[in-house]
């Protein structure tokens, strides 16, 4: 069962009023799917994302009030949205290569790696080459931040 919007890459491109040419408008895509991972079930991390070409495709293992952990698939040449998150990020490679700045300061990661992202830290995560990654965040433990 396949509960990812698409956007439909072969639709006629559009006329353009009193013109007789074409233009064409390359859909940028992201997908996000929302159902968590069926859970006392084993599966394969790496295999229950797939790459999409100019996406980034998000996909949520387990969501709760408590924290959360995604798999993330990013195309050559996409990023995730420069972010700030008031709690820490562990993020580990599962596939390809991954960009990680933090607060300016760039970090590359090979598959097995993995990095911790600060609270309130400024980041971003960029795709030079394909990857996939394991997001985690854990927010139960931190005291109020005024």
């Amino acid at each position: 069962m396949d509960n990812r919007s698409k956007v439909d890459k072969t639709a006629p491109a559009k006329q353009l009023k009193g013109k007789k040419t074409a233009q064409k408008v390359k859909p940028k895509e992201n997908i996000i799917e929302t159902l968590e991972q069926e859970t006392s079930k084993t599966f394969i991390i790496v295999e229950i994302i797939e790459y999409i070409p100019n996406s980034v495709v998000i996909k949520t293992i387990i969501k709760k009030t408590t924290g959360n952990v995604t798999v993330t698939s990013v195309d050559t040449g996409e990023a995730l949205t420069e972010r700030t998150s008031p709690f820490d990020t562990f993020i580990q490679v599962i596939d390809g290569k991954a960009e990680v700045l933090i607060n300016g300061e760039s970090n590359i990661l090979s598959a097995g790696e993995s990095i911790i992202i600060p609270a309130h830290s400024q980041n971003i995560i960029k795709a030079n080459e394909r990857f996939k990654i394991i997001s985690t965040v854990i927010k139960s433990g931190y005291d109020e931040v005024s």
